[in-house]
């Protein structure tokens, strides 16, 4: 468990160098005093590990810059390592412009080892394209859901691939949820597209997704508020935080995603940005938070982490070794 004395910590991402994890996660001040308030202060907290479940936390990763476009807060994103060795963090930032937290932006820092990180240009790396993304009606350069970039090699060679939690110009709200798809051949310079999934499927925002090659099988997994989906998905499926969609069955990587055929991971109901990590041995796991707030428990802590696995049919499942939710 990771649990700061004097911070509030949610949302996270994992980077691996082959012998340490390393855990980068939102922080704020609990001097704020009102939980609600964490969004607009936080910055990103880093931690280390051996096995996941002892931590050691280190200097803080990135906060915002003063009089830069990212001046009020950073968010959720994650790390990558590129050809020429470098890692490059992908992060959400806020800026106090005007909008608060409807006013969501790209933006990405490099370190040679992961530990001091340098921010790259002086604009958002991506902003919505309206002609796909729903934006501001004040301000098209704005949207309230463009965040968490998810960051992936293309399996076949092909550059880069980067998914964007957004949202659809053909939905309502709680409907109209969908993953922003970019490329990149250098991971500097990306050319954003239409999305990588339809919306329509009961979901307002696809967050913190993320793609994994488990074995032979693809998934991607995601998180959404039950508050934040339809009424009809929740009574057909439930009230639950993390979402897993299987890819093909031909072991390709897909290019697309089919949001209509994800299903909840029934183990941890709360459980949410909840990283697929693999172990050493070569075993799966969720390293997240549980998303207590809406009924007025705070757990803002890393729990340790989950032991998972895929069904037959591609699913994320609890591998047997977890019992009534909670690994052992």
């Amino acid at each position: 468990m990771l649990k700061l004395e004097d911070h509030w910590v949610w949302d996270s991402w994992i980077a691996d160098d082959g012998e340490d994890f390393h855990l980068f996660y939102l922080q704020a001040p609990t001097s704020l005093g009102d939980a609600g308030l964490r969004h607009l202060s936080a910055t990103v907290g880093h931690a280390r590990s051996r096995d996941l479940v002892h931590r050691e936390v280190l200097a803080d990763a990135l906060g915002p810059t003063e009089g830069s476009w990212d001046d009020l807060s950073i968010w959720t994103g994650s790390v990558v390592r590129g050809d020429d060795g470098l890692w490059r963090m992908y992060y959400t930032a806020t800026s106090s412009r005007g909008y608060g937290v409807r006013d969501q932006r790209i933006g990405l820092a490099e370190s040679e080892d992961l530990v001091t990180w340098r921010k790259v240009g002086h604009e958002p790396l991506l902003i919505a394209d309206p002609r796909w993304y729903k934006t501001l009606a004040e301000d098209e350069t704005a949207s309230e859901t463009w965040r968490d970039p998810h960051v992936f090699r293309d399996p076949g060679g092909d550059g880069w691939h980067m998914l964007i939690t957004a949202r659809s110009l053909t939905h309502g709200p709680n409907d109209d949820g969908v993953l922003a798809h970019a490329r990149s051949h250098d991971l500097r310079t990306w050319e954003l597209g239409p999305p990588a999934c339809d919306s329509g499927f009961g979901f307002g925002q696809l967050e913190v997704a993320q793609v994994n090659r488990v074995d032979s099988h693809w998934v991607l997994v995601f998180t959404c508020h039950p508050q934040e989906m339809a009424d009809e998905r929740v009574a057909s499926t439930g009230a639950y935080c993390t979402w897993s969609v299987p890819g093909s069955e031909n072991g390709e990587a897909p290019r697309s995603w089919d949001i209509s055929q994800a299903r909840p991971f029934t183990t941890a109901p709360d459980l949410f940005a909840a990283p697929l990590v693999q172990q050493r041995n070569g075993s799966w796991v969720l390293v997240g938070f549980r998303n207590t707030e809406p009924r007025g428990e705070l757990n803002f802590h890393i729990d340790d982490p989950i032991p998972v696995q895929l069904d037959d049919h591609g699913y994320l499942i609890p591998s047997p070794s977890v019992t009534h939710g909670k690994a052992p």
